[in-house]
């Protein structure tokens, strides 16, 4: 229908009608609508409503209500009877005239089903009511035409009545803290979800959309098949924990746990015509199950490998031929460097730990004044951690004992640096004496090659001089995260 067609039809309707947008300008007026009006058409369009027809009383608010529900519902809205003063002409000063209307409300839409103009047909009853008035008197009005005024006026008061209680269940339901909605048709189509639904699915509208376009894994995860049998069976679904995929308007997906109940819908006849929803969003609670699960394996794993290594230090160091206070004190301070390595690692969750902050751990006992550490951050990996606590334990350890922190003169130098795909880190013991001291076989060096050989599958090499001892580990940069922002070049 061409534009043309449109105007002749339009200007053609006997009865008044007349079409405003969302702002509620006029932007057309037939000529019934001008007649009963009293109003040209180049008079009101354009125009805001009641700026045309203004009204202080509250029938000016049921108007404005019942055009603002067309807007939001996309349903029409009719009004059987409301009392409303119109303008006698387009000067202020000539007053205003009491009449009577029964106007429908009916929704314009666009391509993409939105409302975006209301199209009024209104009906003035104005001389039926003045009819009713002076039969109160004379008795003069045929009884069908009283009947009909006051049948209008109880039409309208249970409109009114209905419409406040749908508005205030709607009310309640958009404030539940639950997910609400209400499906309708085989297709399953939003007629309502409540704020807690439409945040759940990206907030927007959902009115007028499939379930599918909502939820495009539904068909594939069985949720459309739930719905599908409710409808056709009429019998309602209860889940828990039910995985369904939503997709939102920028294109982005979101996998959502739900508790949700699928209760049918059924018309006069009994017959089912859709479904009312209810369900509560679980995601955080299942996901925070699942990272429950995933920390209580982890520590389960962790405290084998910690009683695993306890055991390991355990069975040498009470061995038959050790005197058994040595024994004693040497098992402790073992212990107390992997409980050292266990607080470094939970303050970054068991992720890293800097390689020289675990240094300085086992070397704090020591003077510093003799020691020098020099080397780029590196954090090293959990096991990687645990390892190097033990091996920096056990040279510190004979370092004091046995070697140049044991003599007043002797200095401790710690370097590593990155070599292609590995670390090496050199730990250098001076003395200031020509005596060549001898590496001796002993729980201690079985340990070291154990951990860099066996757990790190590095590489360990020593060397001997006059006055000097050097130790050389060689370990995977699989073991190491570099510090990108610290590191040196």
């Amino acid at each position: 229908m061409n534009r043309l067609s449109f105007h002749q039809l339009f200007d053609a309707l006997p009865s008044p009608h007349m079409i405003v947008d969302r702002d509620l300008l006029f932007v057309a007026a037939n000529p019934a609508y001008e007649s009963v009006t009293g109003r040209k058409r180049d008079e009101l369009i354009g125009r805001y409503l009641f700026d045309c027809f203004p009204s202080e009383g509250p029938e000016q608010k049921r108007l404005e209500a019942s055009m603002t529900r067309v807007f939001e519902t996309g349903k029409p809205d009719t009004l059987a009877f409301i009392e409303y003063e119109i303008p006698i002409s387009s000067d202020p000063a000539d007053g205003f005239e009491k009449r009577y209307w029964s106007a429908i409300h009916s929704p314009l839409c666009d391509d993409g089903g939105q409302v975006i103009f209301i199209l009024q047909n209104t009906v003035d009853i104005t001389e039926l009511v003045r009819l009713r008035t002076v039969a109160g008197s004379s008795g003069s009005v045929p009884m069908e035409e009283t009947a009909l005024l006051q049948r209008t006026r109880e039409i309208e008061e249970a409109y009114r009545t209905s419409r406040s209680q749908l508005d205030r269940f709607r009310h309640l339901f958009e404030q539940a803290p639950g997910l609400v909605a209400l499906l309708r048709g085989p297709d399953h189509v939003f007629t309502f979800a409540n704020r807690a639904y439409r945040l759940l699915a990206g907030d927007r509208e959902l009115r007028g959309l499939p379930t599918r376009d909502v939820f495009p894994e539904a068909e594939a995860r069985g949720l459309l098949e739930l719905l599908d049998r409710v409808y056709a069976t009429g019998e309602a679904f209860e889940g828990t924990g039910l995985r369904v995929l939503a997709s939102y308007p920028n294109g982005g997906r979101r996998e959502l746990f739900l508790d949700v109940s699928f209760h049918p819908v059924r018309d006069d006849q009994g017959a089912v015509e859709g479904i009312f929803v209810q369900g509560y969003d679980r995601t955080e609670s299942v996901r925070a199950h699942h990272r429950q699960r995933l920390l209580i394996d982890e520590l389960n794993h962790r405290v084998k490998n910690t009683l695993s290594t306890i055991q390991s230090l355990a069975r040498p160091s009470f061995r038959a031929d050790r005197d058994r206070e040595e024994a004693r004190q040497a098992f402790e301070a073992r212990i107390v460097a992997l409980s050292n390595a266990h607080n470094l690692l939970s303050e970054r969750h068991w992720e890293s730990a800097d390689l020289e902050t675990i240094l300085l751990a086992e070397l704090r006992a020591l003077d510093l004044d003799r020691v020098d550490v020099n080397g780029q951050p590196l954090r090293l990996n959990s096991k990687a951690a645990i390892a190097m606590a033990m091996i920096f334990h056990e040279l510190a350890s004979n370092a004091l004992k046995y070697g140049a922190l044991n003599s007043p003169a002797g200095r401790l130098s710690v370097r590593w640096r990155r070599l292609g795909e590995a670390v090496v880190l050199e730990w250098r013991e001076h003395w200031h004496s020509d005596d060549r001291i001898a590496i001796q076989p002993g729980f201690g060096m079985r340990m070291l090659e154990r951990i860099v050989t066996g757990e790190l599958e590095g590489e360990l090499a020593s060397t001997t001089e006059n006055g000097g001892l050097l130790w050389t580990l060689k370990l995977p940069a699989v073991e190491i995260e570099e510090i990108p922002h610290l590191a040196l070049s």
